[in-house]
Parts: C-alpha cells; structure tokens; sequence
C-alpha cells in the first residue's frame, strides 16, 4: 500500500490517500491539544500509544459485530482505514457526568447517570462543536433521519462492550466521542460505519476505586504522566505497546 497525498491535518491525526482509491492512511502523531487548541503539547509516544490503543478497540468493536473503518495496522503510528464521507457530527455518551455538562447544567462531577445520556455536537473548530438537536441535523442536512438513529443504537451498543471492557480492568468508562462516516458503493449506497478514532483523546476514564482521571484530562488540568497513564489504561485491559 503506497501513501500519497496528505488530504486532512486534525489536531493529533492527519490522513493520506493511497495508491487504493477505497483505502486511506491515518497517522497518529505526538500532537496534544486541548480548549479548542488554546494549549499545544508535543508529548512522546503518544502517536504510538494512541493508534495501537485504537488498534485494539476496533478490533474488540468488530469482533461484536460493530462495523467500523479501521483495517490493520501499519506501523508504530500508521493504520490502514476504509476511505469515508464523514458526517459532520459528535456522538457523545454520558456514563458518569464530567466536563462540560457539569458546567452546562450544574450537576456535581461524579453524578452517575442513569441511564446514560446521548448528546449530539457539531463538528466545527470556528464554533467551538455546539451541542445540536436532531431537528438541526435533518434541517441542515448533516445526516438522514434514519443515519441519526443507526448512530444512537451503534453508539449505545458500543456502550454495552466497553464499559464492562475496562470495568475489567478496575476502571470506569465516564464518557466519550464517536464519529461515523458512510462507505460510499459504484451506485451512491453506503453502510454506516464507526470512524475516526477510540482513544483516551476522545473518552475520559477513571480509576475505580481512587477516581483517578487516566484519560486527556490529565493534560487539560496539568496533571502530568499523560502518555504514562495512556499506557497503564491499556495495559489493564490487554493493549500491548511492544
């Protein structure tokens, strides 16, 4: 697989064309971001970590029977992924409240919720991922009614997987993001896939019993150890780093 063109700089990943109109190259680089990119880090081996951490979820996804884009991986920091049309939306659960919605709705850090609640952002850097409604999706044109339900039942059912995956490890899965995106057929059809990535970048996690934040808060509020402390989520729930 040869890859060409860069076609997309994010924060921490950017994406290659290859010699296989059907298949892209994503990258995962030691670029750290947080508030909107107000604070930058470059932190070592987090390109590493990263892509083998997301490596392993997809995995553990598809072996449930969630269709996702991820292919294989090709090195350290470089996976083969199905070329998509994204969506430009956030799908976002809510196990535990933490973040924004504390912020949002005064409710204390730590509330469980139950059930766990489902929001949808914009993806937009220029206005900061607004939380959007439905209406707003089908008014806009971002995603078919019956997409905006495959992406709640998919990310509910990945709920279902990961949570009870690093509860294994004596960790609690708080929240997280997904993306998903459309294989495109030769007739304009398309299935509905997980995109993107499953990493700490895009989840919060914390230690069972101590509360610990393992996950990106830990550059956020300067709390040191990030890729350290990447590396030991893994590890508690069989990633291997070797």
């Amino acid at each position: 697989m040869e890859k060409r063109e860069e076609l997309y700089i994010g924060k921490a990943k950017s994406v290659f064309s290859t010699d296989d109109p059907d298949h892209y190259v994503m990258v995962f680089r030691n670029d750290t971001s947080a508030f909107d990119g107000k604070k930058k880090a470059q932190l070592d081996r987090k390109g590493m970590v990263n892509n083998k951490f997301n490596a392993f979820i997809m995995q553990k996804l598809m072996a449930a029977g969630i269709p996702c884009h991820f292919e294989k991986v090709l090195s350290d920091n470089e996976s083969l992924v199905k070329r998509l049309q994204m969506l430009p939306l956030e799908c976002v659960v809510r196990n535990i409240a933490a973040g924004s919605i504390c912020r949002r709705y005064g409710v204390q850090e730590g509330l469980e919720l139950n059930p766990p609640t489902f929001e949808f952002f914009l993806k937009s850097d220029p206005l900061g991922d607004p939380m959007v409604n439905e209406h707003h999706i089908i008014s806009f044109g971002w995603a078919t009614p019956a997409q905006i339900e495959r992406m709640k039942e998919l990310t509910f059912q990945i709920n279902t997987i990961l949570k009870p995956l690093f509860l294994s490890g004596d960790m609690l899965l708080v929240d997280y993001k997904l993306e998903f995106g459309v294989v495109v057929d030769k007739n304009g059809n398309g299935e509905l896939v997980l995109g993107d990535e499953f990493s700490p970048d895009g989840c919060r996690i914390w230690d069972k019993n101590t509360r610990e934040k393992l996950d990106k808060d830990r550059f956020r509020q300067d709390l040191g150890n990030v890729v350290e402390s990447y590396e030991e989520i893994g590890r508690r729930i069989g990633v291997k780093f070797d």
